[in-house]
């Protein structure tokens, strides 16, 4: 069962409004991922996917991003909406976070525009911020979703939210 959303103030945005199937929205916000004392991503040219009841991933263009940070790794998931993903170990600063980022190399014809984009957990990184705000992470390990101030719950991912 689902717990009670929670209330929406003025400038806020609550997941449970959200679309299901996702939708994917153009964001000039500045989007930043920082990791062993590197700047991972930085852009003013991303994507979020609005999913109902998870707060937003951001898709970071690739050449928006660090590529001597990143490396491929062997391991790929499946999304009903966007397709077969691929991962990436994040390294600097002497250390590694392994599948710390996915992308989609041929997403659905929905999602094509995130092609040649990655998104970060946020639980996995240093920090991450949207306009200089950092970003506190969504429960569990398996979404990478960002959750600013602006953005309301519940939020799918914690321990008895899969039933939802």
């Amino acid at each position: 069962m689902r717990r009670r959303r929670d209330p929406v103030g003025p400038g806020q945005e609550s997941v449970w409004d959200y679309p299901r199937p996702p939708r994917l929205e153009p964001t000039g916000r500045r989007v930043e991922v920082i990791f062993g004392g590197a700047v991972i991503a930085d852009t003013r040219r991303g994507f979020r996917v609005l999913e109902t009841s998870h707060p937003p991933s951001f898709y970071i263009p690739r050449e928006d991003c660090a590529e001597e940070h990143l490396e491929a790794v062997d391991r790929t998931s499946w999304c009903e909406w966007k397709g077969h993903a691929s991962y990436l170990s994040i390294h600097a600063g002497g250390r590694v976070e392994t599948g710390a980022a996915w992308f989609y190399p041929e997403p659905t014809p929905a999602f094509a525009a995130i092609t040649g984009h990655v998104a970060f957990y946020p639980s996995r990184m240093d920090e991450c911020r949207v306009d200089g705000e950092r970003v506190r992470t969504q429960e569990g390990d398996f979404y990478g979703g960002w959750i600013t101030d602006e953005i309301i719950g519940p939020f799918k991912g914690a321990p008895g939210t899969l039933g939802w």
